[in-house]
């Protein structure tokens, strides 16, 4: 476990953000050399990499995924292996979800499989959402076709060790909208002139507000949240005559988003037309919900009774987004959480650090995911 901590605190250490993890894959590479694949796939969906380890017989085949990218938030911890980027970390545990699986390589080239074959897939660009997209879409991944797909996150607020499962929606559908109005500029005196997007932006946020059902639970659970709004110059003397404002939009099923995807773009059309404004819309950083097979979470919990470790079966979906969801559409798999304490620091928070304890609970379980499969 020592050599596995150390390259946690080396990759906290020297953390990129989304579609830069050019040294981090470097990195995940000189630690594969030690513990060589049947076959390693790079350059996947970008800087992507795909560990791929088979065993002596045909048997089934299993696919692991963590995540290679940090986040641009400055890091105020104090500890040696801080990050030496300013303005970058590892604020969400992809240095962690990384240690894990290096730590499955190791495992499955000491003791490697009868049959079967397991990939360990270290996928970029997670946090903006174009990670798993650009991974599927990569003409090298076209003949991979797992039986099964994992992946794991710590889960800060939950008992270090614990196995969060849940079946169906794990963590939620999310899409972020750009509205784009364009009116006419004129003299603020003469306001009548021109188009001001005001009222248009006032009246779509009213709008917006009105659908939020905050109630994970229901099928009509909609969550949209404003993330930016912007008009005209702070010249006193204009009447603005461009606007914009962005969202991001939650759904507990990716039915659902598309529904309401639809329904909020002609809102905001009929609203533009009222106020004789051009529009934009556009969509950015969407991530599909997770919504998890049925037989894959009973492994998961096979495994976690036989390593004997606590189970928390989960009655709502987390209301973040994971690109993992992309792979459960097109596969059969499950996103599992990993607790990572009850008092740690929340995720995506400046203060927070990936439990090394946890790792080695994270490659147990894992393997012992792929015994019972393969076993099966």
């Amino acid at each position: 476990m020592k050599e596995l901590i150390q390259f946690r605190q080396e990759l906290h250490q020297h953390p990129e953000v989304s579609g830069e993890e050019k040294e981090t894959a470097k990195r995940v590479l000189a630690f594969l050399s030690n513990y060589p694949p049947s076959e390693i796939i790079t350059n996947l969906g970008g800087e992507g990499i795909l560990a791929i380890y088979r065993g002596k017989q045909e048997g089934k085949s299993i696919l692991f995924r963590c995540e290679l990218d940090a986040l641009p938030i400055q890091e105020i911890n104090t500890f040696d292996y801080k990050s030496s980027y300013e303005g970058v970390s590892h604020k969400c545990g992809h240095d962690g979800h990384m240690a894990i699986l290096c730590g499955m390589a190791k495992t499955l080239h000491e003791n490697p499989l009868e049959k079967g074959t397991v990939m360990l897939l270290f996928q970029p660009a997670e946090e903006d959402g174009n990670g798993a997209k650009r991974v599927l879409n990569d003409l090298k991944f076209n003949t991979i076709k797992p039986d099964f797909a994992f992946a794991l996150h710590n889960l800060p607020g939950y008992k270090k060790h614990q196995i969060v499962v849940k079946e169906a929606t794990f963590t939620c559908a999310v899409n972020s909208m750009i509205i784009q109005l364009e009116g006419k500029t004129a003299h603020a005196g003469e306001p009548e002139n021109g188009t001001n997007p005001a009222l248009a932006i006032a009246e779509i946020t009213q709008l917006f507000n009105a659908k939020i059902n905050t109630d994970v639970a229901s099928n009509q659970y909609c969550l949209i949240t404003p993330i930016h709004i912007t008009m005209g110059e702070k010249a006193y003397g204009v009447s603005a005559g461009y606007g914009e404002v962005h969202f991001t939009v939650r759904s507990n099923s990716n039915a659902q988003m598309r529904i309401i995807e639809s329904n909020l773009e002609e809102n905001v059309a009929e609203i533009a037309s009222k106020f004789n404004l051009k529009v934009k819309i556009d969509w950015t950083q969407s991530f599909q919900a997770n919504e998890n097979n049925i037989e894959a979470v009973d492994f998961i919990k096979k495994a976690a009774l036989k390593k004997e470790y606590a189970i928390l079966e989960k009655e709502l979906p987390f209301t973040f987004g994971e690109d993992f969801g992309l792979f459960t559409q097109h596969f059969k798999g499950a996103m599992l959480g990993l607790g990572s304490g009850e008092n740690t620091p929340s995720l995506h928070n400046p203060d927070y650090d990936f439990p090394d304890e946890i790792i080695a609970t994270g490659v147990t379980l894992f393997h012992q995911i792929t015994k019972e499969i393969i076993d099966a």
